[in-house]
C-alpha cells in the first residue's frame, strides 16, 4: 500500500464496518504524507505532471487559464505555468482576500510573483501586479484546482478554507463552463472522499502518471 493511501485509510467502527472518514481526518493524513516527500520526488512529479497536462486538449485550445502557484509539498506547477505562457496563454493566479475569497491577477513570469503571508497561514505566491477582481475567473477556459485528493466520481477534497468553493459557485452563477482540472499525486486518486450537496465534481485529474477523466462533471 502506498504511503499516501496509508495516510488516508478509513477508520473502522466497533462492529467492523468501515466508517466514512471526515474531511478533517483525511486532510491531516494527506498533508502529513506530502510534508514528508523528498524534494527530488516533488521535482520529478512536477515535470511529469506538466508534460501530461500540456497534452490535454482543453489546455491546447485555451486562451485563458486560471491556475495557482504550488507551495510546500503540493505537486509543482511553475513549469506548467511557464509552458502555458510560452504558448501564448493568458495565465491568471489567485490572491487570497481577507474573507478567504479569491481575487485574480495575471502571471507574466517568476518576477511577477510576490510572497505573501496571510496571518499564521503558509506563505503563498501571488500575482504582484494589477488585481482584476474575483469575477475575472469567469473568463477562463480552464481552471486548474489545487486539492488533496479526488475520488472515482470526480469529487475533490480541498484544504478546507472554502476559497475554491466560492470560485466554483461564482462560475455556476455566471453560467461559465470552464474545464475543471485538479492536479495531484498518483496515490491521491482514491475510491471515495466525503462530499456535501454544494460540492461539484471536476472534469479531470492530472497526476505524474497521466490523466483520468470523470463523466459526472
Amino acid at each position: 500500500m502506498s504511503r499516501l493511501r496509508e495516510g488516508a485509510e478509513r477508520p473502522v467502527e466497533h462492529d467492523g464496518r468501515a466508517a466514512e472518514p471526515d474531511k478533517r481526518t483525511l486532510r491531516r493524513g494527506f498533508l502529513a504524507v506530502r510534508n514528508g516527500l523528498p524534494e527530488d520526488v516533488v521535482r520529478a512529479a512536477a515535470d511529469a505532471l506538466a508534460r501530461h497536462a500540456l497534452d490535454l486538449p482543453e489546455l491546447a485550445d485555451a486562451r485563458t487559464v486560471a491556475a495557482y502557484v504550488s507551495v510546500g509539498g503540493e505537486p509543482g506547477t511553475l513549469a506548467l505555468l511557464d509552458a502555458l505562457r510560452a504558448r501564448g496563454v493568458r495565465v491568471l493566479l489567485p490572491a487570497l482576500l481577507p474573507d478567504n475569497d479569491l481575487d485574480w491577477g495575471e502571471y507574466t513570469g517568476p518576477g511577477s510573483l510576490a510572497r505573501i503571508r496571510h496571518g499564521g497561514k503558509m506563505a503563498l505566491f501571488e500575482p504582484a501586479g494589477e488585481r482584476l477582481g474575483p469575477a475575472a475567473v469567469t473568463g477562463a477556459d480552464v481552471v486548474l484546482l489545487p486539492g488533496l485528493a479526488v475520488d472515482a466520481r470526480g469529487m475533490r477534497l480541498g484544504r478546507g478554507g472554502g476559497s475554491y468553493d466560492r470560485v466554483l459557485a461564482r462560475l455556476e452563477r455566471a453560467g461559465a463552463g470552464p474545464a475543471l482540472v485538479v492536479l495531484l499525486y498518483d496515490a491521491e486518486v482514491v475510491d471515495r472522499v466525503p462530499a456535501q450537496a454544494h460540492d461539484r465534481p471536476v472534469h479531470a485529474v492530472v497526476t505524474p502518471s497521466g490523466v483520468r477523466r470523470f463523466t459526472g462533471a
